[in-house]
């Protein structure tokens, strides 16, 4: 992370990709400032805790009211500041309030107190298990996805009974106002989500400010720097990073519908999904036949009607890279090639083939609308190079046979079958990795749970004949305790 600025003077414009005029200004927050909006939100955590689960469910559920009435805005501030095309801001847009609309209903199902078996050597004690917030809750979200993404950890956290510190990323910092906007008008008068704008330093700063724990969405590096921050402090930290996703096309998939989920699931939002394709592995029998169906359609895309810019400036020359590599260790350009990168687009999809697996374009994570198709001789042999990273977010097979034992062997946290990012959208179900794609999960039941704490009760009922958790136990009391556990579990 760079280092920290001075709020007091900083003053950045927030500036969309594909149309370089300020959508608004923002200051850098430094440390004091940040230690400021943590500490007034801690202020809110009592209030926001004491209304309860079903406080809380009808104040989140408005919240999703007014952002829904308003939709018009925010699809219009992601096109202006984050560069979508319209399609891509609604599908985004849809599935955020969807998650919005789960996390408040559920929240109380998920996470409320209730009775667990005591088991027969504990007969006399009634136990419980709750959920409980811990208190305020630190998000650094992403520019890609500057809604679902950050409302994945926001809402939940919030349902939880957490106050939110959120910072949105520097390139998006006028649609994660809007958001803590809205939530003030469906709460007024109370600091439970809290806005604080700035780069890498202020990101630095909300991991030292005292906030109880941190949910962080970005690339492996700063997941990183994250982590390393809140080491100090023992500061739990929810990281959801990066991806290289797979999709292996069996021998017996339905060609024509592997293309189209091949082409969406890499190139919607520009490529730029931690969790979409970049990698395609297709079974002998069917590759020809998929790869120049493919072709053929993504001839038929187009940046600015079917995708937006490439947001980070930097990250267009890591796709040209990329391709570069790819080509000279003997792959070949299908469709496209470098001169698809023409700053802020790639004019369209870039379709790789015969790519070496060990080519920068195999193993790093490219984020664009680049595609690499690499023949196996069949789907096991996919699924082995699919597995062959050091992600681990999520991965697609298309079968038709053996589909389900194809995605059991798959090494990701989600797998779509016969489709392709489906998950994220179906909020009862966790998101999140393993390896380099980080740890822990957002979204549904396990969503919830990550922002709040197992906590264990035991009541004493009546007492037992054989008390051995006392000194007044005597030698017959342990021997027959002895000969009970024999009893129990040498059967």
């Amino acid at each position: 992370m760079v280092s920290t600025a001075d709020s007091r003077t900083a003053d950045p414009d927030s500036l969309g990709p594909a149309a370089p005029r300020p959508t608004a200004g923002f200051p850098v927050d430094d440390e004091e400032t940040v230690r400021g909006k943590v500490a007034r939100a801690r202020k809110a955590t009592s209030w926001w805790r004491e209304i309860g689960h079903e406080g809380r469910r009808s104040r989140l559920l408005e919240w999703r009211r007014l952002m829904a009435r308003r939709l018009p805005e925010i699809l219009d501030l992601l096109e202006r500041e984050n560069g979508k095309v319209r399609a891509d801001a609604v599908i985004e847009m849809t599935a955020a309030l969807a998650h919005v609309d789960w996390a408040a209903r559920n929240a109380r199902r998920v996470l409320a107190r209730r009775r667990v078996p005591s088991g027969l050597l504990m007969v006399n004690q009634l136990a419980t298990v709750e959920y409980r917030p811990y208190g305020v809750i630190g998000v650094i979200g992403p520019w890609n996805y500057p809604v679902h993404t950050p409302l994945g950890s926001i809402a939940y956290a919030l349902a939880a009974g957490n106050t939110v510190v959120f910072k949105p990323s520097e390139y998006t910092p006028a649609i994660g106002r809007w958001l803590v906007d809205t939530f003030a008008e469906a709460v007024p008068g109370r600091s439970v989500l809290q806005l604080t704008t700035g780069d890498g330093g202020t990101g630095a700063a909300l991991c030292t400010s005292g906030v109880d724990k941190v949910a962080f969405t970005g690339s492996p590096g700063t997941g990183a720097r994250v982590l390393a921050a809140c080491a100090p402090t023992l500061t739990p930290v929810l990281l959801e990073l990066g991806g290289k996703d797979a999709l292996v096309v069996a021998e017996d998939a339905h060609v024509p519908a592997a293309v189209e989920a091949a082409l969406w699931g890499g190139c919607s939002n520009a490529g730029q999904s931690c969790a979409g394709i970049e990698r395609v592995y297709v079974a002998d029998p069917v590759y020809d036949e998929f790869l120049t169906l493919l072709a053929r359609r993504a001839r038929e895309v187009r940046a600015r009607t079917d995708f937006g810019p490439i947001t980070m400036p930097g990250q267009l020359e890591v796709i040209r890279r990329h391709i570069e590599d790819a080509l000279s260790r003997g792959g070949r350009a299908v469709v496209g090639g470098p001169e698809s990168v023409a700053p802020p687009y790639v004019t369209g999809p870039v379709i790789l083939a015969d790519v070496p697996e060990d080519s920068a374009a195999v193993r790093e994570e490219t984020f664009g609308p680049v595609l690499v198709v690499n023949r196996v001789m069949d789907a096991a042999e996919g699924v082995e190079r699919a597995n062959d990273s050091a992600y681990g977010l999520g991965a697609a097979v298309f079968a038709r046979r053996r589909a389900g034992e194809l995605a059991d062997r798959l090494n990701a946290g989600m797998v779509s079958v016969n489709d392709v990012l489906t998950f994220p959208a179906v909020p009862a179900l966790p998101f999140g990795g393993r390896g380099k794609s980080g740890y822990g999960r957002v979204h549904g039941a396990d969503g919830l749970r990550e922002f709040a704490m197992p906590t264990a009760r035991t009541r004493k009922l009546f007492d037992v004949p054989l008390a051995v958790t006392t000194y007044a136990r005597g030698a017959r009391d342990m021997a027959r305790l002895e000969g009970l556990i024999t009893w129990l579990y040498s059967r």
